[in-house]
């Protein structure tokens, strides 16, 4: 079956225009693979806080052999919409497993709905949450813990 015409037109402008930022993402994150984990400069608080949920993994993570992925999640249960994206956190969780690595829960981002708040009272409020998202996505999970 073939792509949508429009469809291919819109993903290939995407797939230019992000060319430049895509490859310096994709250097960064090579970069930071061949590094490995940097966990060892974060106070031992800083640590404790991080691994007490890992239970069996949490050794990986001391030795600090095991990459660690961290998850923003917009999911919430309010959202019938949502309601598919619950399993998402376990699913990456047992994949990373699966692959020697670890996942974690690292954060949560404002999921702002359109269909259920436009026109509503607070709606002025999306451009705050929408903020607090890139904030959030920025500062939210320790970078030095994954």
């Amino acid at each position: 079956m073939a792509l949508n015409k429009t469809v291919e037109d819109v993903t290939q402008r995407i797939i230019k225009r992000s060319a430049n930022t895509r490859a310096t993402y994709l250097a960064r994150m090579r970069q930071a693979g061949e590094e490995g984990p940097r966990r060892a400069h974060l106070s031992c608080g800083n640590q404790a806080h991080a691994y007490a949920a890992m239970g069996a993994e949490k050794s990986g993570l001391v030795a600090e052999i095991s990459p660690n992925i961290g998850i923003v999640t917009a999911y919430n249960d309010m959202l019938s919409a949502h309601q598919p994206f619950q399993r998402f956190p376990d699913m990456i969780k047992q994949t990373a497993l699966a692959h020697g690595g670890t996942a974690q829960v690292a954060g949560g981002v404002p999921a702002m709905c359109d269909g259920v708040t436009q026109g509503q009272v607070g709606m002025e409020l999306v451009v705050v949450f929408a903020r607090c998202d890139r904030i959030e996505r920025r500062c939210g999970p320790k970078p030095q813990r994954f």
